[in-house]
């Protein structure tokens, strides 16, 4: 019986580029004991089937610097500086010689040897990594954008314009270093989510008729350990409670907005912050089957399905160079066999080459997108990559997350309901006094309504706090117990009428504490998420900009959800839902509606971010690891921005088509000037430098788009 196939996961460092990848793919499968490898240069991982040892792997990839971890490992990767780069070195080199050539220009004239020197080494630097592609793709008859490049510098060089080639391989050379610099932000996301969980724990293991305690880091930690969380820790892994009671804030997996009491038998989560009490946990996962451990999954198969697809541009030059050197070929040629004047028709098929030179093809995409990226930047906007802005345009629906998102993500008061006798400023001063010795975020709501109401504190007493039910202390003579109703209904008699008044509450999601005073109760509280300010807004601007469908994801309870959804005049919402749901509802939108985006903010909306056509992340209240996997972040945590967004996304696109479309057309109304030939060198630069001038003063217009959805 032949025996299973390893197959093992590996984590790779600088792995710069999609070819640098295939290559690298390539090498590995070459290795005898390889029986296949697939490469995730999204997540920058590495699969491999067979017996293979980590330096086997690094050897195959010594081309490109490639460094190697076990998937399981937690390696510190160095992150190397933006302007430690080598590609960015030499574009900011590039840059350098650029200005000096025009410097020299001014000086001198155009002609000079000194300029053309200068824009001359500005070529060689920046474009070294384009040339040496170039020409191999050339040799090879292969034309994909870097043979684009070096036919348009060699076209320009030809002709003298030398500034001109300097310009375009230093713009090359910005957008090749922006790309790398998206793709370490994109890996970032899988780094933050490793992070959420400690990398080690204190367990309980039995040793005879004795427990011994040892702390041990989490891949060895088996299912059966008893984990140990004291108050203030992060759990490490999965597992169900056997002692203890304590509010545990599982947001980072659930996305609920308020901590949740756990006690004797109930489910807990790796990352999750025990806030209160000591709990005893017996795991029930091993940390790479762990809920995060899926999260981390999802994610990286979310970047691996959602590889860039080839620009228009590229996959045109594929058609469009050849055919412009065959046509300028055939111009040189053809004509002198039939009729002679063999000087008069080379010159006139060098002006077709330099018609042909793809300049203003080249930056016709690039130029638009980075001015509006730079735009969006200004506008408190992080817009990832192009590819994001391109696709934010064609987005059909949209899915919101609750909390942090439509939400202010903190609780606060929102009513005081008190005993006749009893005003609602001195309950709320009883109240805030006992609760100023939690930690709890519904007392930090309370303490919050205290002080924007200018009421002064009042002094507790004999402090108690009671796990998972409330707290009580002597306050101004009386005895005052705050907690939640199910023991308050142990204190004091509830009638009718009050339950009647809690269940009102409870429909409105809201969270409901209960205050007795010596065995009468006094008071109740609701509190409860708030909605923004600008939400109602922002959806009334996306149904105007019309998006077809909004619906709003959570984690959070039916009750809640529906209530948030009601103020928001949401129609389709989905509550209660774990990341896996999150993703799947994402999926079965996408199928339905195509393009969809999501918003959120938390660790648990990652997997749908990333599974989004386009993810948004709200920058302000964001978790890392949701604004790393995300595409596009609203820094100030402003969902105004995004109406804004996706109009800006629309304007780009369509100044992109019309940049082809200039390009295109004029150079082919320049072609035509070939048939009673009186195509000239100057008519094919004034066409190729005017297309160019076209193409970038047009994509010049985004700088100015701020406010697109006004007039909608």
């Amino acid at each position: 019986m032949a025996a299973t196939p390893i197959k093992q996961e590996y984590r790779l460092q600088n792995l710069s580029c999609a070819s640098c990848a295939a290559k690298f793919e390539k090498n590995v499968k070459a290795i005898p004991e390889v029986q296949d490898a697939q490469v995730n240069f999204g997540a920058s991982k590495i699969t491999v089937i067979g017996a293979i040892s980590v330096d086997q792997i690094e050897e195959a990839g010594a081309f490109d610097g490639i460094k190697v971890t076990e998937s399981a490992a937690r390696a510190l990767e160095r992150s190397t500086p933006f302007y430690r780069k080598k590609e960015n070195i030499l574009a900011g080199i590039s840059l350098l010689f650029v200005m000096l050539g025009y410097v020299f220009a001014a000086l001198h004239e155009e002609t000079h040897p000194l300029p053309i020197g200068m824009f001359i080494v500005a070529i060689l630097v920046g474009g070294i990594g384009i040339f040496k592609i170039g020409f191999r793709n050339l040799a090879r008859f292969e034309f994909d954008m870097k043979t684009l490049m070096t036919i348009a510098i060699i076209g320009a060089a030809i002709i003298g314009e030398w500034e001109e080639a300097a310009v375009v391989v230093f713009l090359f050379a910005v957008s090749e270093a922006l790309e790398a610099y998206s793709m370490d932000k994109a890996r970032q996301s899988i780094r933050g989510l490793m992070d959420i969980t400690p990398p080690t724990a204190i367990i309980k293991r039995a040793h005879g008729e004795h427990f011994h305690e040892l702390e041990l880091p989490t891949e060895d930690i088996e299912i059966g350990d008893i984990l140990i969380v004291k108050p203030g820790q992060k759990i490490a892994m999965d597992g169900v409670v056997i002692s203890g009671i304590s509010a545990v804030n599982q947001a980072a997996i659930t996305g609920e907005s308020i901590p949740v009491n756990k006690t004797v038998n109930d489910e807990v989560f790796a990352g999750t912050l025990n806030e209160e009490g000591a709990l005893e946990v017996r795991v029930t996962k091993r940390v790479e089957d762990t809920t995060i451990a899926k999260i981390i999954h999802l994610v990286e198969e979310a970047q691996a399905e959602k590889a860039p697809s080839q620009q228009f541009v590229d996959r045109f030059a594929k058609y469009y160079t050849p055919a412009i050197m065959i046509v300028a070929l055939l111009v040189a040629v053809i004509p002198p066999l039939l009729v002679g004047d063999w000087q008069h028709w080379i010159y006139q098929g060098l002006a077709v080459l330099v018609v042909g030179c793809p300049c203003a093809l080249v930056v016709s995409t690039p130029v638009a997108i980075v001015t509006a990226i730079g735009n969006a930047a200004r506008q408190g906007v992080l817009i990832k990559g192009g590819i994001h802005l391109e696709q934010l345009g064609h987005i059909e629906a949209i899915a919101f997350d609750k909390t942090g998102t439509l939400t202010k993500g903190q609780p606060a008061v929102t009513d005081i309901l008190t005993k006749d006798g009893w005003s609602e400023d001195y309950v709320l001063q009883l109240v805030a006094a006992v609760e100023k010795q939690s930690q709890h975020p519904l007392a930090k709501a309370i303490l919050n309504l205290l002080h924007n109401k200018n009421l002064p504190e009042l002094i507790p007493t004999e402090f108690q706090s009671v796990t998972g039910k409330g707290a009580y202390a002597t306050v101004d003579n009386h005895i005052i117990y705050v907690g939640s109703m199910t023991w308050m209904a142990t204190l004091a008699t509830v009638d009718k009428s009050i339950e009647n008044q809690v269940q009102q509450l409870q429909k409105q999601g809201k969270t409901v504490v209960a205050v007795v005073c010596q065995n009468e109760l006094i008071g109740l509280m609701g509190i409860a998420d708030q909605v923004r300010d600008e939400s109602k807004n922002v959806l009334q601007k996306l149904n105007a900009l019309k998006v077809k469908h909004i619906v709003m994801l959570t984690g959070d309870a039916e009750p809640t959800a529906q209530a948030i959804a009601k103020s928001l005049a949401i129609t389709d919402v989905h509550a209660g839902l774990l990341p896996e749901e999150k993703l799947m509802a994402i999926k079965d939108m996408h199928a339905q509606f195509g393009a969809v985006a999501m918003v959120g903010d938390g660790v648990n909306d990652a997997p749908a971010l990333a599974t989004a056509n386009v993810g948004i992340a709200m920058g302000g209240a964001g978790t890392d690891a949701a604004l790393e996997t995300a595409d596009i972040a609203l820094m100030g945590d402003d969902l105004t921005k995004l109406p804004y967004t996706i109009g800006l996304s629309r304007k780009t696109l369509r100044i992109i088509k019309e940049n082809i479309i200039f390009a295109l057309v004029l150079k082919l109304i320049a072609l035509l000037l070939v048939i009673p030939g009186w195509l000239t060198l100057w008519i094919a630069i004034f066409a190729d430098m005017g297309a160019t001038l076209i193409v970038v003063f047009n994509s010049l217009r985004l700088i100015k788009v701020k406010k697109l959805v006004k007039k909608a």
